[in-house]
């Protein structure tokens, strides 16, 4: 039984922004990047991220939604997610997620050509806290 809830793994998940993104990519391998969470430091089980339309992370989740993402924070912490994803093109939804920060990836801001907002919900939330370590399943 795990010691902590989602919203004890959130309050500890505050202070990362970056999580490494894996993806199944069309000839088996598994592909990783480094994405910026932009400041969505409140955690309920679903990560939003932005990439371009012709970009190999969107190419990989038109073939298989299945995704994990790797999370390493201060000490002995680390959080692996494994979820679906979903491709959002609709800005009214991006704006809901999108920062200031975002500006230097994607100089046009939400009307950047072939912006795309990939929406991570987890199905399943391991993770590691020193000797701590245990697993939150999400529906």
């Amino acid at each position: 039984m795990p010691s902590k809830s989602l919203s004890d793994l959130a309050k500890s998940m505050k202070a990362i922004d970056i999580a490494m993104l894996s993806t199944h990519s069309a000839g088996g391998e598994i592909a990783g990047r480094p994405m910026s969470n932009n400041g969505q430091v409140e955690y309920d089980g679903t990560s939003y991220y932005f990439t371009y339309e012709q970009s190999r992370t969107v190419s990989d989740i038109d073939s298989n939604a299945k995704v994990a993402l790797a999370f390493q924070g201060r000490k002995s912490f680390q959080v692996a997610v494994e979820g679906q994803a979903s491709l959002i093109r609709d800005k009214a939804a991006m704006q809901d997620h999108w920062t200031p920060d975002l500006d230097q990836w994607f100089k046009d801001g939400l009307d950047t050509e072939g912006l795309v907002m990939i929406q991570v919900d987890a199905t399943r939330v391991h993770y590691w806290d020193g000797e701590d370590s245990g697993e939150v399943k999400l529906n």
